[in-house]
């Protein structure tokens, strides 16, 4: 689909409401994503981060207002046409295939950007052409080495780095990602986040992410929710220094904040 590059905002909600029997989950969330960004949303447990995703690829419907993706309402479109039109979801259900070589997971990706994903009678000599796409996505999540490695046998973080190969594979235009650091120790969490501003360059990213230092590390612009609402938005440091954000994290938030400079 043709890409509209002179739009300032790839993603725009508009009062972006979402009610569950009298339970408001969003509320009235009025956000703007700028393209080339990394954006991150953040907020306490239950601050509606997750049915704001679901909202936006559409696995949930608003109760009230709108998404645009490049000036386009793409509100009452069904999941696969929102994917179609390069917004693609990555890390919060595993995207790869444990029993298959990390090489063919990047080509089974490839392939279903293709449409020929269940063309699985076809020769192998067919889908040499992937090879080398496959091989470049590896080597830009630094999986080269692991090229035929099985991937159950990855080590997590590895693993997490190949999900994000795969949703590169579908040449996505926005990617959300979702915790894409969660239950990765310290070393795991510096290569994923380099990884992730890696390959930044040329997209947008908006993710949900609980580790402060990550934020504070790659984010542009940062969104605070809080009982579906937005309370901040702006800067690190901008964000940081609010008192509502500090409040809503009761105080812990400031104590991380500040050591993640």
């Amino acid at each position: 689909m043709e890409r509209n590059l002179s739009v300032e905002f790839i993603l725009e909600t508009r009062g972006l409401t979402k009610e569950f029997k009298g339970f408001v989950a969003v509320n009235r969330v009025d956000l703007k994503v700028r393209r080339g960004h990394i954006h991150a949303l953040i907020g306490p447990n239950g601050a509606g981060k997750t049915t704001f995703f679901n909202l936006l690829t559409k696995f949930l419907q608003p109760t009230s207002g709108s998404i645009l993706f490049n000036d386009t309402d793409i509100t009452l479109e069904k999941p696969a046409q929102t994917a179609r039109r390069g917004i693609v979801r990555s890390f919060q259900i595993s995207a790869v295939f444990p029993h298959m070589t990390v090489l063919e997971n990047v080509r089974a990706a490839l392939q279903r950007n293709l449409g020929t994903s269940f063309h699985f009678w076809k020769a192998e000599s067919t889908l040499l052409p992937l090879h080398e796409r496959a091989h470049q996505l590896l080597a830009a999540v630094d999986l080269q080495d692991f090229a035929d490695e099985m991937t159950v046998n990855l080590p997590y973080g590895r693993k997490r780095a190949l999900e994000l190969a795969t949703t590169l594979a579908l040449e996505p235009e926005l990617m959300l990602l979702d915790e894409p650091t969660q239950g990765m120790g310290h070393e795991d969490v510096d290569r994923v986040t380099q990884l992730i501003k890696q390959v930044s360059a040329g997209r947008t990213i908006l993710m949900v992410e609980h580790n402060m230092n990550v934020v504070a590390k790659i984010a542009d612009r940062i969104t605070v929710l809080q009982r579906g609402a937005i309370i901040a938005d702006g800067s690190y440091a901008e964000v940081s220094r609010n008192p509502l954000v500090i409040e809503a994290y009761m105080g812990t938030v400031d104590t991380e904040l500040q050591g993640a400079h």
